[in-house]
């Protein structure tokens, strides 16, 4: 990273989406983030779960990915119509081209772009992704890795993370996009 990051408070000027792959740091970049800013970080699957009163998974077996996906936009759409925030969202979150275009309307959008090793990695020992139970989850999730990619590919903005990169090397990254794009800004 080439530039100095401001000195003096940090103001983000709309909210910041994060998106990307499960593994690729949204969550925790989100976390990192937000605090630097001083603003709250918003996890659509979190409100998701809080408010079913399930896992993910659960609310996938009893009532299906179409049904979470709905619920899903509808709970982005609310977290969007809060103050100036980052937003973690899940990982199919992007795909739908209603999402895509209300989120883009209403705020920056970050691709969190992460290599099938690395993802991987982060995601092969747990078991809460219903979207990995299967008999091959990494075969699985290259098949969502390529899959996905077109669509996240048309978010305004995008770091690559790296394997060797801390959380704060990461958010730094993304810190540094949004400064150059005017999301973020410098004051006092």
């Amino acid at each position: 990273m080439g530039e100095t990051m401001p000195k003096g408070r940090l103001r983000l000027a709309r909210t910041v989406v994060l998106v990307g792959m499960m593994g690729a740091g949204k969550t925790a970049i989100g976390r990192a983030l937000a605090g630097r800013l001083g603003v709250d970080l918003q996890d659509s699957d979190a409100e998701i779960v809080q408010s079913a009163r399930m896992s993910i998974a659960e609310i996938f077996e009893r009532d299906g990915e179409a049904f979470f996906r709905e619920k899903e936009a509808q709970v982005i759409a609310r977290l969007l119509e809060s103050p100036p925030c980052v937003l973690s969202t899940g990982g199919g979150a992007w795909l739908s081209k209603e999402n895509r275009e209300m989120i883009s309307a209403r705020a920056a959008v970050m691709w969190l772009e992460a290599d099938l090793d690395l993802l991987w990695q982060r995601v092969r020992h747990k078991n809460t992704r219903p979207l990995l139970q299967t008999e091959n989850p990494r075969a699985t999730l290259a098949g969502l890795l390529k899959a996905r990619t077109p669509a996240y590919a048309t978010a305004a903005m995008k770091v690559k993370v790296e394997p060797a990169w801390s959380i704060a090397r990461t958010t730094d990254e993304v810190l540094a996009r949004l400064l150059a794009e005017g999301v973020v800004e410098g004051v006092g």
